[in-house]
């Protein structure tokens, strides 16, 4: 099988042994995003809403990368530290999507890397 490593300086860089995806058998597998400010170290904090906007910036930014956008996204997996931000974290995932949303889970998760409140990753077709 063929892959191909998709890295793109628009995203953060990531903070461990692996790749912002990978592109493989017409599938992007984008690996999990936080807050993290592309081109930095400095995260975004302060609130549920800030902290997913970014997110969802940074998988933007590697959907770019791949010559892709959210249309493309066909599955997408959550992780919330509390289940209280469900509602603040849907309302701006959803602002990325026109239509047809992707199949999607939301799990709630005792911690994240970098203590933060919300890690995203994404499937995207080619």
């Amino acid at each position: 099988m063929n892959k191909k490593i998709i890295n793109t300086s628009s995203a953060p860089a990531p903070i461990g042994p692996y790749s912002q995806a990978v592109l493989a058998g017409g599938m992007l597998f984008i690996s999990g995003q936080i807050a993290i400010k592309p081109g930095t170290a400095d995260m975004i904090t302060g609130d549920i809403k800030s902290e997913t906007e970014q997110v969802m910036d940074n998988i933007n930014a590697i959907l770019s990368g791949a010559g892709l956008t959210f249309s493309n996204v066909v599955k997408t997996t959550i992780f919330i530290t509390d289940m209280s931000f469900f509602s603040a974290v849907n309302e701006v995932y959803g602002k990325y999507f026109d239509r047809d949303f992707p199949a999607r889970e939301t799990v709630a998760v005792k911690e994240l890397p970098k203590n933060v409140h919300v890690e995203i990753s994404m499937i995207a077709t080619v």
